[in-house]
């Protein structure tokens, strides 16, 4: 059974394997922002056309077509997907810090339930409520904060002294 803060007991091998883990998916995750930058500028209607397209906007610089079924589930399924399982090993490891428990349990779920917020959200502005573009926006930017947060406490547990 792990018990909480059992990261500074890692062996050398385990903290090195689980450093370069980390450098390895935080180079992945903000990748990710930048390419999500890039398609919609961080702005919501950015956001409502990467979806729904722009067509009908002629002084458009790109045009931008409306998702399709397909388009949709296959950008919902990947990211569910493989979302779920990055905030499920990165919130194990936040489990192995030895911050306060009450931080410790929000940033082992909140990214959870912000990829639910997120991913539902961009699925319902696909299908018109482009009101959503807010909750995306706010569930995105805390999804964010708590892994950019979580990535630093972890890294610091890995170089404490303290076993």
């Amino acid at each position: 059974m792990l018990k909480a803060g059992y990261l500074s007991s890692f062996s050398t091998e385990l903290k090195a394997l689980t450093v370069f883990f980390l450098i390895t998916l935080s180079i992945g995750f903000y990748l990710g922002l930048g390419f999500v930058n890039h398609t919609t500028e961080n702005k919501a209607q950015g956001i409502i056309e990467n979806y729904n397209g722009n067509e009908q906007d002629e002084a458009a610089e790109t045009m931008k077509f409306k998702k399709s079924e397909h388009e949709m589930y296959n950008i919902l399924h990947t990211h569910f997907l493989s979302l779920s399982l990055i905030f499920f090993i990165l919130g194990l490891l936040t489990y192995g810090t030895s911050i306060n428990s009450k931080l410790r349990k929000f940033l082992m779920i909140e990214p959870l339930i912000s990829v639910i917020l997120t991913f539902g959200g961009i699925y319902f502005i696909w299908t018109g409520l482009e009101w959503m573009t807010y909750v995306v926006m706010f569930s995105g930017m805390l999804m964010t904060l708590s892994y950019t947060v979580a990535a630093f406490l972890i890294l610091n547990a890995l170089f404490s002294s303290k076993p």
